[in-house]
């Protein structure tokens, strides 16, 4: 779990650091950042609900979910993050880790940046964007047929291998165009 945390939050930490310096030097009102490190530290595990509606929805009746199931009626929450940490990598059927999830995230995303002026929502949906790309980008290093397991499930047709790179690095430019709406909203 500690990788995944690494995984997920160096990438916040540094733009959080980089739109702190820049909003600074702009004078952007002090209640702008606390919207902003809420967004991201909102936005960042949200995606990770995923695996609790995998194990209390989706598959309930494994044994992992029991597991979860009872874990999570002790209030053991420590146990749910060692059994996640444990079982993630099995979790291949996901409502939000799906490439039709991630193309609604970006147009809604796109709509959000592009007519709002809300700092909170804007980074909370950044911070969507980044943990989905973070998973896709550790998951393509690893194991790109994995990627391509998680990305198209229930799918018939499946991306090829080689153009989940293009994949990448499309949503790549947009979650950069993101960041730079939030760094010019204020």
């Amino acid at each position: 779990m500690k990788q995944e945390l690494r995984h997920h939050l160096i990438p916040l930490l540094i733009l959080l650091v980089f739109i702190f310096a820049i909003w600074f030097f702009n004078n952007v009102p002090y209640y702008e950042f606390i919207y902003l490190f809420l967004g991201f530290a909102l936005g960042s595990f949200f995606l990770d609900i995923d695996h609790l509606i995998y194990w209390f929805y989706l598959q309930p009746n494994l044994e992992e979910s029991r597991l979860a199931q009872a874990a999570f009626e002790k209030k053991d929450y420590r146990n749910i993050l060692k059994l996640l940490e444990i079982t993630h990598q099995n979790h291949t059927s996901l409502i939000f880790h799906h490439y039709f999830f991630q193309i609604v995230l970006v147009l809604v995303s796109f709509f959000v940046f592009t007519s709002s002026n809300s700092v909170l929502a804007m980074a909370f949906l950044l911070a969507l964007n980044i943990h989905l790309l973070v998973d896709e980008f550790v998951d393509i290093s690893r194991d790109p047929r994995h990627l391509q397991t998680w990305l198209f499930a229930r799918e018939k047709k499946q991306l090829a291998l080689k153009a989940l790179q293009y994949y990448l690095f499309l949503f790549l430019v947009l979650t950069i165009v993101f960041v730079l709406l939030l760094i010019n909203s204020r």
